[in-house]
């Protein structure tokens, strides 16, 4: 079960690997391991009795367990630390998931425009990014309305006043997203975006620049690990201004 690398570096593994679970994270544990150089001592446990076993000999909570020099090193998030790469604690926040929501929109946008005008350099790429955003983060919030809801108390000045709110909103957003990609009823999506985009921003205002708190942002759904602040007001901002620019184009 050792696996032939060219190094003299050496490190012993214990994961998981029985007929009906193969841990993933063991396998995760392996790879970078061998990425980095490593021959593998690759020990399985093949039962729920080896495993208990192991756990209780090295009073671990957890496996795999990864041994490098005969020091243990610990589970995949250890060695990933051990090896330089960055492991989100519990509690820090992280502004990747909605930065990949926006890079996604922004992709998106520009295939959809080439594929209809052959042309990238067109207005449309701005509405259909803020408009495939909408939907992309409508989506993030109505897998759980219940979590995003509970979240969205913490700051939206609204919800705080009308707890229902914090249900409606997600529909909110997804009918106004959706219609602005179909560039239908302006006369719906227009004021639903200026209407939940100005009351957003003022309340990430008020919780975040004149309270100073630190929050989590609900904008991904609500076990997300993003800040509330810059890059929230933001997004409820571009809903204002295509809530607007939708209603102008309309009237």
């Amino acid at each position: 079960m050792t696996t032939q690398t060219n190094t003299n570096k050496t490190a012993t593994l214990y994961r998981m690997v029985m007929e009906d679970h193969l841990c993933p994270y063991g396998l995760k544990a392996k790879d970078i391991l061998e990425r980095n150089g490593y021959t593998v001592d690759d020990n399985w446990l093949e039962t729920k009795e080896q495993n208990e076993s192991f756990k209780q000999k090295h009073d671990v909570k957890t496996t795999p367990q990864a041994f490098i020099d005969d020091k243990r090193v610990g589970g995949y998030d250890a060695l990933r630390e051990f090896f330089g790469q960055d492991v989100l604690k519990e509690g820090e926040t992280t502004y990747r998931p909605v930065l990949v929501i926006f890079a996604m929109a922004f992709l998106i946008a520009i295939a959809a425009t080439w594929n209809s005008s052959g042309s990238i350099l067109n207005l449309r790429v701005v509405e259909l990014f803020i408009a495939v955003s909408m939907c992309i983060l409508a989506i993030q919030k109505l897998r759980d309305v219940e979590s995003f809801s509970t979240m969205f108390l913490n700051y939206d000045l609204l919800a705080k006043r009308w707890v229902r709110y914090g249900y409606v909103y997600p529909y909110g957003e997804a009918i106004a997203g959706v219609l602005m990609v179909a560039g239908a009823l302006p006369w719906v999506s227009g004021p639903i975006a200026l209407t939940i985009g100005t009351i957003g921003a003022v309340s990430v205002i008020k919780a975040v620049y004149i309270d100073k708190r630190e929050l989590k942002c609900a904008c991904v759904g609500g076990d997300t690990s993003v800040p509330l602040g810059a890059i929230s007001l933001t997004e409820n901002i571009m809903m204002m201004i295509m809530g607007a620019w939708t209603l102008i184009h309309y009237l």
